[in-house]
């Protein structure tokens, strides 16, 4: 009968650490789900090749640097979209995203220069949704209006200028 006993005591507790290691582990996939979420919040996209031209209308890479260290002192995520002749636009040759990181002292998956032929606005808002995030530019992209309606919702887009040397940036 004591065997009986022990036995029942045993399913007892290991009943009781089932229940704990399974709420143990929900907890630990709440925590991570909403770091995910928060870290999405805090990401924001750039239409790099529309950027570019803000300040004075040539194409400038220290334009598009200056509104990534604006945005990364306001706690912001930064990534960015090349249409891919973005490099030529610069440089007068082609600039691939590991280029262009470089210039703009960013990790290399921070920074995507789309293929010959590939429509840079459509990745670039692909992605806005996939990651829940803001779009830098002063494109309205009202050609993908209805394929994209976010970017009619006031806060999606936030548009920019340089008046003199000051950057300005409508985040709402």
């Amino acid at each position: 009968m004591q065997a009986g006993m022990i036995g029942a005591v045993a399913s007892e507790w290991l009943f009781l650490a089932a229940i704990c290691s399974l709420a143990a582990l929900a907890l630990l996939l709440l925590r991570a789900w909403r770091h995910r979420r928060a870290r999405a919040r805090n990401v924001v996209l750039l239409d790099g090749s529309n950027i570019m031209y803000w300040r004075g209308g040539a194409p400038d890479i220290a334009t598009v640097r200056a509104v990534i260290a604006q945005l990364a002192a306001q706690g912001l995520t930064p990534g960015i979209v090349f249409d891919a002749n973005a490099g030529y636009k610069l440089e007068g040759r082609y600039l691939g995203h590991a280029a262009l990181a470089r210039r703009l002292d960013l990790p290399s998956q921070r920074v995507i220069v789309v293929n010959r032929g590939e429509v840079a606005d459509a990745l670039l808002l692909r992605a806005a949704r996939d990651y829940r995030a803001r779009v830098v530019s002063n494109d309205r992209f009202r050609d993908w209006a209805e394929e994209f309606p976010e970017v009619a919702r006031p806060g999606f887009l936030i548009a920019g200028r340089f008046r003199g040397d000051a950057l300005e940036l409508d985040i709402a």
